[in-house]
């Protein structure tokens, strides 16, 4: 392990040096608002009144405006606007940000640009703003092509609506589509979802991200499925049903074109999300609006997530939680981030950002992985195992100091 304190001045010049980090490539964009809380969202987001909504747009634009001059200075590769449901709000008022953006910004031409949207909030004519003004990715949050499923979880819109807004999307222009999944859903069989896939991929979007619910303390979902469980709700699959759901979304994405790139995430080739691998790459980003994190050089901070405090228009009281990471926080976000993906990590990459081997920091933990079958080494990179994907959370911790 390499602690900073101790370390000989030429190689912590070296880790300085390397681990910089890179310009700041990718710009992050937080739009809390919903037409209404999903019932496992843990996410910053809410229903908020018509002139809270106003106001957050013009503090936001502010905040854009008053960014770091440093910053302003890189490129910015990709622009992520998340939520909440960035879609709910007046098209006007989400590109008025993008604008904004550019502005400010050193926005290359080739740069990815997502907007998420969920089905019910947005139209072809809404569609047509957003690509007018830039954007040129769009993510529908579908989560189940059941109904009843949705029901379940709280969406607030149905399959046919879902169908619509995606026709719509690629009659607004979008060659660029996301579609979000979910796994693990109460009531949910492996059938259905099956049957989900399939209708999915009949409609042949660019990317397709399959996430298993996890169930966060704070939604409604933990009221009812932990502690004292209430009864009277469909109950959540097994656990190897929730593993052959995991199985069946690799096996029927595959024969359909659709490769992993990361543990959730699945392409068409040359349609990988430039922003999440930059984050899984540890490239520098910033986020802008309510609770958005941001990390530039190896120092992390958040915006508050207080609502009443970020429309005060105080930059500085707007930001909290300022972290230095040590080098030791950094090889393990290097590790359990770059891990995810499928190519793996660079042991070459990783002897440069720290100025040592990987085995002289991780050798007994990768050993140890590797003779379980949950990690392989080919050539220069280090990955999972189809065993260590299944395994990640076990496999991952072993790098955490």
């Amino acid at each position: 392990m390499i602690n900073a304190k101790n370390c000989p001045e030429e190689r912590q010049l070296c880790i300085e040096k390397e681990c910089a980090g890179n310009p700041a490539h990718l710009v992050y964009v937080h739009i809390p608002f919903c037409k209404q809380k999903c019932l496992y969202c843990d996410f910053l987001s809410a229903c908020y009144a018509e002139d809270t909504v106003e106001e957050y747009f013009k503090q936001l634009e502010v905040e854009i405006m008053n960014a770091d001059p440093k910053h302003k200075e890189q490129p910015v590769e990709s622009i992520f606007f998340g939520g909440g449901t960035p879609s709910f709000p007046a098209a006007e008022l989400v590109c008025r940000i993008l604008e904004r953006i550019k502005c400010e910004f050193r926005v290359l031409d080739e740069a990815e640009i997502s907007l998420e949207c969920n089905p019910g909030t947005i139209d072809v004519l809404k569609l047509r703003q957003y690509k007018k003004a830039g954007f040129n990715r769009i993510s529908i949050g579908l989560q189940s092509a059941q109904n009843g499923e949705l029901r379940e979880i709280g969406r607030v819109h149905t399959y046919e609506e879902f169908l619509e807004g995606f026709q719509s999307a690629r009659d607004a222009g979008f060659l660029n589509i996301n579609v979000d999944l979910m796994t693990a859903l109460p009531g949910q069989s492996l059938e259905s979802y099956e049957e989900t896939l399939r209708k999915v991929v009949e409609l042949n979007p660019e990317h397709i991200s399959a996430y298993s619910l996890i169930i966060e303390e704070g939604t409604e979902f933990w009221n009812r499925y932990h502690g004292k469980p209430k009864s009277g709700f469909p109950s959540l699959p097994e656990e190897e049903v929730e593993r052959k759901m995991y199985q069946r979304t690799k096996e029927i994405l595959l024969e359909n074109g659709y490769y992993r790139y990361e543990i959730s995430n699945y392409a068409k080739p040359g349609r990988e999300c430039h922003h999440n691998s930059g984050y899984w790459k540890r490239k520098n980003y910033l986020g802008f609006g309510l609770g958005s994190a941001s990390l530039y050089e190896n120092k992390r901070w958040n915006n508050t997530e207080l609502m009443s405090q970020y429309l005060l228009g105080n930059i500085q009281e707007k930001q909290c939680q300022i972290q230095q990471l040590t080098i030791e926080e950094q090889m393990e976000e290097f590790m359990f981030l770059g891990l995810r993906l499928m190519s793996g990590i660079s042991i070459e990459d990783f002897k440069q950002c720290f100025c040592k081997s990987i085995e002289e920091v991780y050798g007994s933990q990768i050993a140890k992985l590797r003779k379980d079958g949950l990690l392989e080494m080919e050539g220069d990179f280090l990955r999972l195992t189809e065993k260590g994907i299944d395994l990640s959370n076990y496999a991952l911790a072993d790098f955490l100091f």
